[in-house]
């Protein structure tokens, strides 16, 4: 099997760690560096009213040291109480500073504790509800797209599925690269952090209960081990591989692929249809593009088309797919549709309205 070069074998250190760390899409409401600062001004400000308090009615204070209480005294206090050290050289002797440290004191020393405990409960607080999240999420999970590679190909791939109605939240990412899965989380997709030829891995992103599979790794010898361990996983999903070598592509056939693209001829051709007709190029650029202008879409055959040929329906048919052949629209194999048909349509569609493939699209004047 042939081997890219070692420009695509170069990777980041962190994707080869496999952490099988899921991460669900969110909003990140404050950066973590904002809420420390927050939390160590409010509690600057809790000390400054504790100060200010206690020198208000420095009177009723004495300090074993010198006796009476000034300024930094007061902020002595302050310290050494809010922080519950209390080493007792400064101490309340008259009833109203008493009466202080009971209504004000231990309120704000009290305070001014969950300030500084409040990061270590949020983090914890945060880890309950994420693994909730989580597992709420795997429990809910069912015929779901995984996506294992979200480099370019995978994430024009991903675009084009949810552009046929797909919804984000039934999408899965699996990269090795944190990177590639913040980028995920944050159009908002699930992502799961690890390699995609481990099989504890794609298990987390619930492959066994996924209804299609999109490999789309860097590296062809990646792309045969994420296909024969996610067919192992499920035997009924539609798994689609990309390569960059043609040779390699009946390898990948071999191990469990339905349907493989080769990302360098499939663009070559593109090129070339394009060097000999800009226009057409720009047709099929179009084609593949979904959600917008021409669209290619797969779908059953209505009651109304049975028995009639392909030219005779309302949409323009491009193949017929019977059983596992898919017949040119005048091979005379064809003959008149059935209704276990499907049919491949070129669709004009609006921008903002998605076509799903099990959908008759409307006629277009």
């Amino acid at each position: 099997m042939k081997l890219p070069g070692h420009d695509a074998i170069a990777r980041q250190a962190d994707e080869h760690l496999v952490t099988h760390r899921v991460k669900l899409p969110r909003k990140v409401v404050e950066r973590p560096i904002r809420q420390v600062v927050r939390r160590l001004l409010m509690a600057l400000l809790v000390l400054l009213a504790t100060a200010f308090v206690v020198y208000a009615d420095h009177d009723g204070y004495r300090d074993s040291s010198d006796g009476p209480v000034d300024l930094l005294d007061a902020f002595y206090y302050a310290t050494v109480t809010l922080s519950t050290t209390g080493y007792g050289d400064i101490t309340p002797v008259s009833d109203g500073a008493r009466l202080t440290n009971i209504l004000v004191i231990t309120p704000l020393r009290v305070l001014f504790l969950i300030i500084l405990v409040g990061t270590t409960l949020e983090v914890l607080t945060e880890r309950t509800r994420e693994e909730w999240r989580v597992t709420r999420w795997r429990s809910t999970l069912r015929d779901h797209t995984v996506v294992i590679g979200f480099g370019t190909k995978g994430r024009s791939a991903v675009q084009t599925v949810c552009a046929t109605g797909l919804r984000k939240e039934q999408v899965v990412v699996v990269d090795p690269s944190s990177k590639a899965i913040d980028a995920a989380t944050n159009e908002g997709y699930a992502g799961v952090i690890g390699d995609g030829t481990r099989s504890e891995v794609l298990k987390r992103a619930e492959v066994h209960r996924a209804r299609q599979i999109i490999v789309a790794t860097q590296r062809d010898d990646t792309a045969v081990l994420v296909s024969l361990t996610a067919r192992q996983l499920n035997r009924s999903a539609k798994i689609v591989a990309t390569v960059r070598e043609e040779e390699n592509a009946p390898l990948l056939r071999q191990s469990g692929a339905d349907a493989v693209i080769t990302s360098a001829s499939a663009a070559g051709r593109l090129l070339g249809l394009s060097v000999l007709s800009p226009a057409a190029g720009m047709v099929m650029e179009d084609l593949i593009q979904q959600g917008s202008g021409l669209d290619i879409v797969e779908r059953p055959v209505v009651r109304a088309e049975a028995g009639r040929a392909p030219r005779e329906t309302d949409d323009l048919v491009v193949s017929v797919v019977r059983g596992h052949r898919v017949l040119g629209y005048d091979d005379p194999a064809v003959g008149t549709l059935q209704l276990t048909d499907r049919l491949i349509t070129i669709v004009r569609v609006t921008p903002g309205t998605p076509v799903t493939p099990d959908t008759r699209p409307l006629p277009q004047d």
